[in-house]
Protein backbone atom coordinates (compact mmCIF):
# COMPACT_ATOMS: atom_id res chain seq x y z
CA UNK A 1 0.00 0.00 0.00
CA UNK A 2 1.54 2.92 -1.32
CA UNK A 3 0.61 6.06 0.96
CA UNK A 4 0.89 9.84 -1.11
CA UNK A 5 2.10 13.39 0.58
CA UNK A 6 -1.53 13.88 1.01
CA UNK A 7 -2.63 11.17 2.72
CA UNK A 8 -0.10 11.63 5.63
CA UNK A 9 -0.87 14.85 5.67
CA UNK A 10 -4.65 14.44 6.60
CA UNK A 11 -3.45 11.75 9.05
CA UNK A 12 -1.34 14.25 10.87
CA UNK A 13 -4.45 16.52 10.48
CA UNK A 14 -6.58 13.91 12.24
CA UNK A 15 -4.02 13.18 14.50
CA UNK A 16 -3.18 16.56 15.76
CA UNK A 17 0.13 16.38 14.64
CA UNK A 18 2.53 19.25 13.24
CA UNK A 19 4.65 18.09 10.93
CA UNK A 20 6.57 20.31 8.84
CA UNK A 21 6.13 20.50 5.11
CA UNK A 22 9.37 18.93 4.05
CA UNK A 23 8.81 15.68 5.88
CA UNK A 24 5.68 14.78 4.53
CA UNK A 25 7.35 13.09 1.56
CA UNK A 26 9.83 10.96 3.66
CA UNK A 27 7.01 10.26 6.16
CA UNK A 28 5.02 8.77 3.26
CA UNK A 29 7.79 6.56 2.09
CA UNK A 30 8.33 5.53 5.72
CA UNK A 31 4.51 4.72 6.10
CA UNK A 32 5.08 2.76 2.71
CA UNK A 33 7.19 0.62 3.56
CA UNK A 34 6.09 -0.15 7.65
CA UNK A 35 2.59 -1.32 5.47
CA UNK A 36 5.02 -3.52 2.60
CA UNK A 37 6.10 -5.72 5.66
CA UNK A 38 2.80 -5.64 7.01
CA UNK A 39 1.32 -6.72 3.94
CA UNK A 40 3.90 -9.69 4.22
CA UNK A 41 2.91 -11.10 7.36
CA UNK A 42 -0.16 -12.14 5.43
CA UNK A 43 1.93 -14.37 3.08
CA UNK A 44 2.98 -16.15 5.91
CA UNK A 45 1.27 -19.66 6.57
CA UNK A 46 -0.41 -20.17 9.95
CA UNK A 47 -2.91 -22.97 9.44
CA UNK A 48 -1.01 -25.17 11.90
CA UNK A 49 -0.10 -22.72 14.40
CA UNK A 50 -2.16 -22.22 17.94
CA UNK A 51 -2.81 -18.84 19.12
CA UNK A 52 -0.71 -18.03 21.92
CA UNK A 53 -1.27 -14.94 24.49
CA UNK A 54 2.18 -14.25 25.58
CA UNK A 55 5.54 -15.03 24.20
CA UNK A 56 6.83 -16.00 27.76
CA UNK A 57 4.84 -19.31 29.33
CA UNK A 58 5.12 -17.80 33.15
CA UNK A 59 2.71 -18.88 35.98
CA UNK A 60 2.79 -15.03 38.02
CA UNK A 61 4.43 -15.82 41.67
CA UNK A 62 2.05 -15.64 44.29
CA UNK A 63 2.24 -14.56 47.97
CA UNK A 64 0.15 -14.71 50.77
CA UNK A 65 -2.39 -11.60 51.19
CA UNK A 66 -1.73 -9.94 54.42
CA UNK A 67 -1.55 -7.19 56.18
CA UNK A 68 2.61 -6.35 57.05
CA UNK A 69 2.62 -2.74 58.54
CA UNK A 70 -0.15 -0.86 60.15
CA UNK A 71 -0.51 2.15 62.05
CA UNK A 72 1.79 4.11 60.44
CA UNK A 73 0.42 6.78 58.32
CA UNK A 74 2.86 9.60 59.06
CA UNK A 75 5.45 7.44 57.42
CA UNK A 76 3.60 6.68 54.01
CA UNK A 77 2.37 10.17 54.32
CA UNK A 78 5.80 11.21 54.32
CA UNK A 79 6.33 10.28 50.57
CA UNK A 80 3.81 12.77 49.73
CA UNK A 81 4.16 16.08 48.16
CA UNK A 82 1.57 17.49 49.99
CA UNK A 83 -1.00 16.05 52.59
CA UNK A 84 -3.97 17.21 55.19
CA UNK A 85 -4.90 15.32 57.85
CA UNK A 86 -3.88 11.70 57.19
CA UNK A 87 -5.40 12.09 53.40
CA UNK A 88 -2.85 13.17 50.46
CA UNK A 89 -3.93 16.16 48.28
CA UNK A 90 -3.61 16.74 44.53
CA UNK A 91 -3.88 19.83 42.35
CA UNK A 92 -7.92 20.40 41.10
CA UNK A 93 -8.04 18.93 37.80
CA UNK A 94 -11.64 19.30 37.14
CA UNK A 95 -13.52 22.45 37.15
Amino acid sequence: MALNKETVRRVAALARIKVPEENFQRLADELSNIFGWIDQLSEVDTENVEPMTSVVYAATPQREDRITEVGIPENILANAPQSESSYYTVPKVVE
